[in-house]
């Protein structure tokens, strides 16, 4: 079929190449869902600790509004029942408006951190 071996031998390079080709390929693969990862652990590590500390805030500051509005309202059990009320419509209207505060920022996110936009490459 060939007509020397220096075709042989060409077809031998190619192929040696070709799987240092796929090899350099799987490497570069690897490395790049270990930076997307990476990324996405640390953003998912920094939420979770500001989501924390948020807590810790909005508990302290409930107690301030708590003992602050005691006076105006004439009962420390009423203020408390206040901001109680107040906590849980927050949380009614978070779960309400889940999708467009949580569902799709988080969604865009992920696709702008695996999916290559081609408008940044250009």
């Amino acid at each position: 079929m060939f007509p020397n071996d220096k075709s042989i031998e060409n077809l031998q390079q190619l192929f040696g190449e070709v799987k240092k080709y796929l090899a350099l390929q799987k490497e570069y693969t690897l490395l790049e869902v270990t930076e997307k990862l990476t990324i996405l652990l640390s953003t998912l590590i920094l939420i979770l600790i500001v989501i924390i500390l948020s807590m810790v805030a909005l508990f302290y500051l409930s107690f301030t509004f708590a003992y602050l509005l005691a006076p105006v309202l004439g009962s420390t059990m009423l203020s408390f029942a206040l901001i109680t009320a107040l906590v849980i419509l927050m949380i009614i209207v978070i779960i309400s408006f889940r999708k467009k505060l949580i569902i799709n920022p988080m969604a865009k996110f992920i696709a702008n951190l695996f999916i290559p936009n081609p408008r940044k490459d250009e």
